[in-house]
């Protein structure tokens, strides 16, 4: 195999693939990315067994071939080459090494056979649609906060990704949910998902997913089976093993009689959040809300390190209410809000409190309350 490729879209590729390899892992051959070229373009293919991840880069194919070799090492000899570079790629298999050749810099990497490199298993998908990206972002984006890191509920371990009814029909949903918060979201049902089955996307893939999310511009083609989720673009493309397990109903957790009503500035409200829970203990992080009359009183009392309160002009016309959250909680659900203001529902101290972002009740959060 002998290849020419322009450095940026070779840095381009590799990013995506060495960071789906599992830096800690028994068998050699998953720290290597498989490189196949054919045509006028490489395909670098990674995987930890759970993920795989295809990318495709054009280059100048000199002699078409394939060798595995080292994602992590390769990425950064990349990284390190001046900009503009155009970096050779020359595969001997008969000792077993990848040249790196750019301009005056030259690297002799080990490969490992490429026969050995597993590929996964293409399962037949029941359903398949288009989403534009922008969308596909802000269900992830805004749910994936509220994952569960507690590796003995697995189930929670990822976002619920399913069809559901909304207010006007069906929607495309993601819950994400770890017990003490949730969320949920939802946008308009792509044509095609309509019998799409109920998946828990994992929390890695989440996070691999958002690489393919950010050009604005671009249509993420899904495919979902019982096992197996997929996204795709033109260069790129994400196979996930999805979640074994059943996603709790969710729908009992949200509060419908919640009727004290508060509305406040959601990026004033984060910042004295914010502000106060710097006094609080590393431990509970506990922030008390009192409300009255159009006026809310954050405060924070810590024995250890002090006190601290501020006070904030909301729109708020129910009987007085003191309520204690965790700061780090408040902070991550008003961090979700794009619109000026952020609706709080509470019904009492001990019950689940409602936020959304003004009226739009396709983004709905959820948190439990603490004592404080």
């Amino acid at each position: 195999m002998k290849i020419s490729i322009e450095r940026g879209d070779l840095l381009k590729a590799l990013a995506q693939a060495q960071s789906v390899v599992e830096r800690r892992n028994t068998i050699p051959i998953l720290a290597n990315v498989l490189i196949e070229a054919e045509g006028d373009e490489v395909h670098f293919r990674a995987t930890d067994l759970d993920i795989e991840v295809v990318d495709r880069a054009p280059a100048q194919v000199e002699r078409a071939g394939a060798t595995t070799v080292s994602a992590v090492m390769l990425h950064e000899i990349v990284r390190k080459l001046p900009d503009g570079a155009l970096v050779t790629l020359t595969d001997d298999g008969a000792s077993g090494r990848l040249t790196v050749e750019a301009g005056r810099s030259n690297f002799s990497l080990a490969t490992l056979p490429k026969e050995d490199f597993p590929i996964m298993a293409s399962s037949e998908y029941d359903t398949n649609f288009s989403a534009p990206a922008p969308v596909l972002r802000r269900l992830f984006d805004k749910s994936k906060f509220a994952i569960s890191t507690e590796e003995t509920r697995y189930y929670l371990n990822g976002v619920y990704m399913h069809v559901a009814t909304g207010a006007d029909g069906q929607v495309l949903r993601c819950v994400a949910t770890d017990g003490h918060r949730l969320a949920r979201i939802d946008a308009p049902l792509p044509e095609g998902a309509e019998g799409m089955a109920g998946v828990i996307v994992p929390r890695k893939t989440v996070a691999e997913l958002r690489k393919l999310l950010d050009d604005d511009d671009g249509v993420i083609a899904v495919s979902v089976s019982e096992t197996k989720v997929r996204f795709a673009t033109p260069g790129i493309t994400l196979t996930s093993k999805v979640i074994d397990g059943t996603f709790p109903d969710y729908t009992r957790v949200i509060p419908q009689g919640n009727t004290r009503k508060m509305e406040v500035d959601a990026a004033e409200f984060a910042r004295a959040v914010d502000r106060v829970a710097t006094v609080s203990s590393e431990r509970s992080r506990a922030v008390k809300l009192s409300l009255d009359e159009d006026r809310l009183i954050l405060s924070v009392n810590s024995p250890d390190s002090g006190a601290a309160e501020e006070e904030l002009g909301v729109a708020y016309g129910d009987e007085p209410l003191e309520i204690g959250f965790n700061a780090k909680y408040l902070l991550e659900i008003a961090g979700q809000v794009d619109r000026e203001n952020a609706v709080f529902l509470f019904n009492s101290s001990g019950d689940p409190t409602l936020m959304r972002e003004g009226n739009d009740e396709s983004a709905v959060y959820v948190v439990m309350p603490m004592r404080v």
